[in-house]
């Protein structure tokens, strides 16, 4: 199967970083679009799905910060602020307004390129604001519920615990140990109850589930197509 690439947002007004980190990137499995201004990176995200944005914080017009804001009021997309500023002060600035990350101008580009793909393992890909499908099943973790058909049930904050990993992992399957430790439930019965009803909530035949499945011997996996 062809590994799922990533497209990563590089707004920059400087053309020499813009250019040296796309092709950087490029040469490394990712797919890049750049902009030179805030209102060039907005267009494109209009457009766009991005996995990550690379912003610039001093750039005419609107800076880093203020796009930042704006990004983190609308979606969870990761954000790795690029400045020549080195102050601690700049830095906070930047993660109290969403930051996910911060690195100082001058840069190593292979520095830049493992703080992306740190950030997105960590993600999985998974948005909160995103409906995520489970086969027919509509899951909002974000409304922290599941729509399947034309009935919607409510999960916990276990369950959506255990959702947000398994979703972030399709195909990996989890011990009853990592399940309890992802859950916080303690009792083996309790987390078979948890996976019981989950499947209530997501199969169309819970007594013969397709998609959150028992592992003979090792415990549960889950399966999004």
């Amino acid at each position: 199967m062809e590994k799922i690439k990533h497209h990563i947002l590089v707004v920059d007004d400087d053309d020499r970083i813009r250019e040296l980190v796309k092709e950087y990137l490029n040469e490394n499995g990712f797919i890049v679009s750049t902009g030179n201004s805030a209102e060039e990176a907005k267009i494109k995200l209009n457009y766009f799905k991005f996995d990550l944005i690379v912003l610039d914080v001093m750039m005419p017009g609107q800076d880093g910060f203020e796009l930042t804001q704006e990004i983190k009021k609308k979606s969870d997309m990761p954000v790795i602020l690029l400045t020549a500023k080195g102050e601690v002060e700049s830095r906070i600035e930047g993660l109290e307004l969403g930051a996910d990350d911060y690195l100082g101008k001058p840069f190593e580009p292979k520095e830049l390129l493992l703080r992306i793909k740190n950030i997105i393992k960590k993600s999985g890909r998974i948005n909160l604001n995103k409906i995520n499908r489970i086969g027919s099943a509509k899951v909002d973790l974000n409304k922290m519920s599941i729509q399947l058909k034309d009935k919607e049930n409510k999960i916990n904050n276990a369950e959506k615990k255990v959702l947000l990993e398994m979703l972030s992992n399709p195909g990996k399957t989890y011990s009853r140990i990592q399940i309890g430790e992802i859950s916080n439930i303690t009792q083996e019965r309790s987390i078979d109850v948890m996976i019981t009803r989950l499947r209530q909530k997501i199969e169309v035949n819970p007594k013969n589930p397709k998609y959150l499945q028992t592992i003979r011997g090792s415990g549960y996996v889950l399966w999004i197509k």
